[in-house]
């Protein structure tokens, strides 16, 4: 895992769980700004809290809950009480996510979920266990139980996303500039040139731009270029390479950037990435990892409380304790 003391993180993938990103964390000091991802994100918090602001409040997410972005929602991220908070987070696909809700739930459009935080320390207990799963190289176990974890949460805080509102002049104007900027996302224009060649004003398409994308263009521009570098090195580029491309003046501009959205440095980053073909059937953490001992712990203790099968389980959930171990390894 990347980082040192205090904080920790990892962000990588299993191969058997194509297009799907993986995250163990525990940050204290870490501060995300305004970004989004272009898949879900399934957050469960283990310890401490995390506060993300998103839909235009403050989000409190605690040990057991959950917390939930649709894809394309910007939001922030940093910790709501001193010691921080510890995280595991699974990043399904959109595609991913309509399959498993057109066979699982009877949710109609395109599925979404409705609340940014859910407090079910279930569904907490089955992110944690895919996590486990991937790192022991369990696909069976890792793809079952991200399919039960996304059928819960569905039905539970499940429903269609809103349907894009007809355009206006200002959400043209907004979609025009954000083509310019993603054309010319290595030397972009300034906003008073941005906004003279799609003849408007600079305070015009800013507040259009806000409207439409949740941040204004600077913000949405640094966002993108992050992006568009995880993709350039998932195919094999230098960090520096990669910084270059996508408009910053050097590779540490890129580290600044990239760990403020993603959570990582870029080399970490790839070099988890890299390792995908080759990490299957090995446990890819120290043995003493914390995540291993809080979910052995934690979730057997309330296991043992409460035996009883959640009133909303799935079909996988239900029947024998068989159909949803709690380890992934058994």
């Amino acid at each position: 895992m990347a980082g040192s003391g205090k904080e920790r993180a990892r962000h990588w993938q299993y191969a058997e769980l194509p297009g799907v990103d993986l995250l163990r964390a525990r940050y204290v000091e870490k501060i995300f700004v305004r970004h989004t991802h272009e898949n879900f994100v399934i957050a469960a918090v283990a310890e401490g809290v995390e506060v993300f602001h998103h839909g235009g409040a403050d989000q409190y997410a605690g040990p057991g809950s959950l917390a939930l972005v649709n894809p394309d929602t910007p939001h922030t991220g940093r910790a709501g009480v001193p010691e921080g908070w510890r995280y595991g987070a699974v990043y399904p696909s959109p595609d991913m996510v309509a399959e498993i809700a057109a066979e699982t739930t009877t949710l109609r459009g395109t599925p979404g979920f409705s609340r940014p935080v859910l407090d079910d320390p279930y569904a907490a207990g089955l992110v944690h266990q895919v996590l486990r799963a991937a790192e022991e190289g369990n696909a069976l176990a890792a793809d079952t139980l991200l399919r039960v974890a996304v059928t819960r949460l569905l039905r539970l805080n499940g429903g269609p996303l809103p349907q894009r509102a007809v355009r206006t002049a200002g959400a043209r104007l907004a979609a025009r500039a954000r083509g310019v900027l993603d054309e010319r996302m290595a030397e972009p224009p300034t906003l008073e040139r941005l906004a003279a060649d799609l003849g408007t004003s600079p305070f015009a398409l800013l507040r259009a731009f806000r409207d439409a994308y949740g941040m204004p263009p600077h913000t949405w521009l640094t966002d993108a270029r992050v992006r568009r570098a995880r993709h350039l090195l998932d195919a094999g580029s230098t960090p520096a390479e990669a910084a270059v491309a996508v408009g910053f003046t050097d590779q540490p501009h890129l580290n600044r950037h990239f760990g403020r959205i993603v959570g990582v440095p870029p080399g970490a980053y790839q070099r988890e990435r890299k390792n995908v073909q080759d990490t299957e059937g090995r446990l890819l953490v120290p043995s003493d990892a914390w995540h291993n001992r809080q979910l052995s712990q934690t979730y057997a203790v309330k296991k043992a409380e409460n035996p009883t099968r959640p009133s909303s389980a799935t079909p996988l959930e239900s029947g024998s304790p068989s159909d949803c171990p709690v380890s992934p390894s058994g």
